[in-house]
């Protein structure tokens, strides 16, 4: 069974007004010397924007902005900008959240050049009221009863974990994303794509789409997308989270898998145990108990960094050999 070495918290909230909440859950990439750092940032009420800071090293942080560098403009983001994530492709910065409006909860799309300055492209996952969906979703398919189980406190569609592969496969560009309880994978030519008739075929053929379900116990109620996929010889690493429920509530966890070069939507390899579970006290108590959920890594040499939120209320960091997580991944191959 492999671990990763826990290094402690990075990050903690501040008396700043934006962050005095909490910080969590944040989207990493390297830069040249320095390593950017995108953090969802909590203010009381439970508003969140998108704080930043940039690392020195994978452990220090060297600048920390005293503002957020996003924050709500927007009618379909006004509750919060949410667990946001952060790939380069062709030169352009993409960073990924989870847009709250205090009701529905859905994946947007900002760009930029420098990492620096952001301009927000808007929702870029399906606008659809959940009947539709299950209608679409079910007809050449069964659907798993946990769709209408997980998805039926809102009208709409929650459509989260929307989280990008950091290059174009076969000339496309894929993303991840997460309908409960499964995480599902797009492919297409360009962000423009993602209309409604484009997500109407989807969800039509919508079984094809399917990544990851559930399969092990301690993701038992349901998966959802993590860090970035991380390119190696062997394969996509997909670090993701699994959740399960308990007496005590739901415990988040970080699990690993292993998705085939040229074609993502194979898993080559999974591992049987989580790599990354709630053991200290900033993950088993928080603003919420008995979470580890993974969102960023940076690679330095054979080291991969796993930054995670941990009890929704701080940032914390570990590690672990590149090449012992894919040694132990390819003992357990499925396809």
């Amino acid at each position: 069974m492999i671990r990763i070495k826990k290094e402690g918290v990075i990050l903690r909230q501040t008396a700043m007004a934006f962050e005095n909440e909490g910080v969590l859950n944040p989207a990493t990439i390297k830069d040249g010397n320095q390593i950017l750092f995108y953090y969802r940032a909590v203010r009381r009420g439970n508003h969140s924007s998108i704080g930043f800071c940039a690392l020195s090293d994978p452990l220090t942080v060297a600048e920390r902005l005293t503002s957020p560098i996003l924050f709500p403009e927007h009618t379909y983001e006004a509750k919060g900008m949410e667990d946001p994530r952060v790939v380069k492709i062709d030169d352009l910065y993409y960073l990924t959240y989870t847009a709250y409006d205090g009701v529905n909860a859905c994946g947007a799309l900002a760009t930029s050049k420098d990492g620096r300055q952001f301009k927000k492209e808007g929702l870029i996952v399906a606008q659809m009221e959940l009947k539709t969906f299950l209608q679409l979703a079910s007809t050449h398919a069964p659907l798993n009863e946990k769709y209408s189980l997980f998805n039926s406190n809102s009208a709409r569609l929650w459509d989260k974990d929307v989280i990008f592969f950091p290059r174009r496969i076969k000339g496309k560009l894929h993303f991840l994303h997460r309908i409960k309880p499964d995480i599902q994978v797009v492919a297409v030519n360009e962000i423009s794509e993602l209309t409604p008739d484009f997500w109407k075929n989807y969800f039509l053929h919508f079984h094809e789409h399917l990544l990851l379900t559930p399969k092990y116990a301690y993701e038992s109620s349901y998966v959802g997308g993590g860090c970035p996929p991380v390119e190696t010889p062997e394969g996509w690493l997909l670090i993701y989270h699994g959740v399960r429920q308990t007496t005590k509530g739901f415990i988040y966890v970080g699990c690993a898998a292993l998705l085939d070069l040229d074609n993502p939507q194979i898993v080559r390899a999974r591992l049987p145990h989580p790599i990354l579970v709630p053991e200290r006290v900033w993950e088993t108590r928080g603003d919420v108990d008995n979470v580890c959920f993974p969102t960023g890594t940076v690679l330095i040499n054979d080291t991969l960094y796993i930054y995670y939120g941990a009890g929704d209320d701080v940032i914390a960091v570990g590690a672990v050999s590149l090449q012992e997580i894919l040694q132990v991944l390819l003992s357990h191959k499925t396809a």
